[in-house]
Formats: C-alpha cells, structure tokens, sequence
C-alpha cells in the first residue's frame, strides 16, 4: 500500500505538467480577413513550439460571440485557444443573454497584433479622400450609407465616430463578416465603409476599391500613401482593431505562460514579419498581465463610445 501511495506522488508533477498533444485555435471570424490570416501563420509555429498539433477552426458569428461562448464553456486544460479582435470590448456592452460572461470566463493570454482599419469607396462614388466624401453626403445626405461586417463592430463605431464628427447623420447597413460587407460596396448597395486592409488590397490593386484614409493615429506602413482620417481635418480621430488569444478561465497558470511564450515567439518570426505587415498587423505580444490590462482599458472605452453612439442591437 505504501509503495503504491509513493508511486502516485512521483507522478504527480508529470500529470500537473501534461499539455495536450492536440490544440484547437478557434478563430471568432470568417475565413479571408486579418483575424484568419494571423491564426493561419500562427498555428504551424506555435505547434512547432509547444509540441502539440495546433488546429485552426472558424467559428463566426454575432462579432464574435460564438467562438468566445464556446471557448467560455470548453474544458481549462490548455486544449482550446479563442483568437479574437475588437469584439471583445465591445461585446459586453452590447450583448445581452449570452450565457457567459467576457470578463468572467475567458483568461487573458496575449495581445497579438493591432491593426488599422482602412475607409474605402467605389470609384464610381467619385470621391477620393474624406474631404471629398463629407462634402459628397453633405449634399446629398441619401448618399450617407455605410456597411460594417456588424452592429458593433469595430467598423461600424469608426464609421459611426467619423459620420459624428463631420456633422453627417448616417444609415449603417451590417454584413455577416467582412467579405460580404465589401461585397455589398462592389454591388452598389452602400458606396463606403470602413474595412481590413487584408479585404481591402487585392480590390486596390485592381482598382475596384478606392482607400479614402486610415483610421489609426499612424499611417499604415503597407499603404504609406494614404493619409489617416486625422490628417484629413479629423484632428484626435482613431480608431483601430487588435487580435488576442484568451482561453476558459480555470485554465492552469503555467499553461497561459506556456501558450503566451509560444504566442510571443511566433509572432517575432523574421520571415513572416512581411506576411503581417501586408495586412497591417503590428505585433504586440506581451503576456497575459499586459492584455488584462489592456482589455480593462478598451472595455471602458468602448462603453461609453456605444453609449455616446446610441448603438443598440434592436
């Protein structure tokens, strides 16, 4: 009997040490935009870091409170990873009856990367900077229509501050993700909005799509050109996304310092650094004290902006 109870207490550090051989990255986001993208670049690199198959898995819908709602309610073991944006902040102060709670039930793991959000338009709406499109919906304020890939989003609160601060009254039109709300521009149905960089390049480049301005502090390093919505008489004006990974709380310490290490390693590649780039992403990876922080700080923001907007779900 002893030598059985001594057995069990030599093993002990190794079953309080097993990680799992399989991880699952849920991404809150459709594939084809920048949340995709980075867990698609990630996952092969933290896998080879952490010894583990990391495997990314799309759950979209409502901003991405599905995938967080899932990631809330799966098993702590460091099995399943949630990659998120702006959501996050927003969310809990627009959602109501979701079954858990964003602050109570997901861990913070790492800051990944922010990012820009690019205003576009047709070039059909012949306007070709955000002088010309105030003056364009000041004329005719049936033009002040803008798409968004959802109530809330991070698009639709830049739009929503920049119609605001140029004294416009806007109709928001929300998409179901990204690609759809760019396709909705391509089709006539709004004639600007606020959008990824990562939808917004190959419709550049092609001309389908005209960028108008950036809507953070700084101009974005893929598209230098392209002044920011500050420069364009907006002074203060800015308005970004981020991506993060979070995790069930109850998760186990060393497990959120192990994926956040793995996270922050990744992220620091040389050779994916043009990868992230080309989309705007600019790395940010600085552990689980600095994202809590960070997210206490952009829920607050978001409050009162939503409250400032008046942006309701119904």
């Amino acid at each position: 009997m002893r030598r059985r109870a001594l057995l069990a207490l030599t093993l002990l550090p190794a079953v309080a040490q097993a990680q799992p051989t399989t991880i699952r990255l849920v991404i809150a986001f459709p594939p084809g935009g920048s949340t995709d993208i980075l867990g698609r670049l990630l996952a092969p690199r933290m896998a080879a870091r952490l010894g583990a198959l990391v495997t990314p898995e799309n759950r979209s819908g409502a901003g991405g409170a599905v995938a967080s709602g899932h990631v809330a309610h799966s098993a702590p073991d460091g099995g399943t990873l949630l990659l998120d944006s702006g959501g996050q902040a927003v969310n809990p102060a627009l959602m109501r009856g979701l079954g858990f709670d964003y602050a109570r039930d997901l861990a913070p793991v790492t800051l990944l990367a922010t990012l820009p959000l690019l205003l576009v338009a047709r070039p059909g709406f012949g306007v070709g900077d955000l002088p010309a499109l105030v003056e364009r919906l000041r004329a005719d304020p049936r033009h002040a229509r803008y798409g968004s890939v959802g109530v809330g989003s991070r698009t639709h609160i830049a739009a929503a501050a920049l119609l605001r601060r140029a004294g416009v009254a806007g109709e928001h039109v929300p998409y179901r993700g990204g690609a759809d709300q760019v396709q909705g521009m391509l089709r006539g149905d709004v004639p600007f909005g606020f959008t990824s960089l990562a939808l917004a390049a190959p419709l550049l480049a092609d001309g389908r799509l005209r960028a108008l301005g950036v809507s953070t502090a700084t101009r974005a390093a893929a598209l230098p050109e392209v002044k920011t919505i500050a420069e364009q008489g907006l002074p203060g004006f800015a308005h970004g996304d981020w991506v993060a990974l979070l995790v069930p709380t109850g998760t186990p310490e060393a497990a959120i310092a192990r994926l956040a290490e793995a996270a922050a390693e990744a992220m620091g590649e040389v050779e994916i650094a043009p990868r992230l780039a080309a989309i705007g992403l600019q790395p940010e990876a600085r552990g689980p004290a600095h994202l809590a922080g960070f997210l206490a700080e952009e829920r607050a923001l978001m409050a009162r902006i939503i409250a400032e907007e008046d942006i309701r779900l119904d």
